[in-house]
């Protein structure tokens, strides 16, 4: 089975989050890149990169500095994001709940599409770079994710709240993720690509309108399966087709995230300083 421990927040997913906290101490770095082609706009490629800090067993910090590149028009820097997820039971149970909380101050061109909430569509993905980066965004987000392991198999549900901190409604959307690696037994000896170093899933994502208008009416869906491989060296790379199942949904999307983990970075960078502070 892929180590809990490099798997981060997202486990073997790409958009649903697990109740996979970092290891205290840890530094995981991500890069979640996400390509596509609409119908009346150029195609794109939009990155977040993103650090994730295991503060304590139960807290768990996140930075995302996001850009986008579309094809005849511009590459930007479309803003940041600071997550926070709290483990909010103690242990391993039959389903774990986590609690999500994010900042996002980000502009209107921003592609990276971590979430589909409201009546998100492919439409806003079609605006011009120089009209769209004009619109600032400044929300919160929060989520209610629950994950479960049953048999070797990995299921997580996801619920997402949005509020611009300004103006517009509160928006909805949810995210679905059920994986399993292709075995269970670890092979005895240090191998690439052994079965159980992939993990196959499929996900299901997209939103449910806003307080005033909660339902599918005029909603964007997405249907993606997903495959995860972990490296001998622990590093975890994943991929999915991304298919829209519905009029107002981009085409389709290709995801694809690379990540590495720093084990007990805050220990080594607590002896760095005080290193350095005791030559002075």
């Amino acid at each position: 089975m892929l180590p809990h421990s490099s798997q981060g927040g997202e486990g073997p997913f790409l958009i649903t989050y697990t109740h996979q906290m970092e290891e205290p101490g840890n530094l995981e770095v991500s890069t979640k890149a996400v390509t596509g082609a609409q119908s009346g706009g150029n195609r794109f490629l939009a990155n977040a990169v993103e650090l994730e800090y295991g503060l304590k067993g139960w807290w768990t910090t996140e930075l995302y500095l996001d850009g986008q590149s579309t094809s005849r028009e511009s590459t930007i820097f479309t803003g940041y994001r600071w997550e926070n997820r709290f483990r909010i039971v103690p242990g391993e149970h039959w389903i774990n709940p986590v609690l999500y909380v994010e900042f996002e101050n980000i502009n209107a061109a921003d592609k990276a599409l971590l979430e589909v909430v409201g009546h998100d569509g492919e439409s806003e993905l079609t605006d011009p770079n120089d009209e769209a980066r004009r619109e600032k965004k400044r929300e919160i987000e929060a989520k209610l994710i629950l994950g479960s392991y049953v048999k070797g198999w990995t299921i997580a549900e996801n619920f997402t709240a949005e509020k611009n901190v300004r103006h517009e409604p509160y928006e909805f959307g949810y995210a679905v993720g059920v994986s399993r690696p292709l075995a269970l037994a670890a092979t005895p000896e240090r191998c690439q690509f052994c079965r159980e170093n992939f993990q196959a899933g499929l996900e299901v994502y997209g939103g449910l309108g806003t307080h005033s208008d909660f339902g599918l009416h005029e909603t964007s869906h997405y249907v993606g399966p997903t495959l995860a491989w972990t490296s001998a060296a622990g590093s975890v790379f994943r991929i999915s087709p991304n298919f829209g199942v519905t009029g107002t949904s981009a085409r389709y999307l290709i995801r694809f995230i690379a990540t590495y983990e720093i084990a007990q970075f805050g220990r080594a960078a607590r002896r760095m300083f005080q290193v350095g502070g005791s030559s002075e």
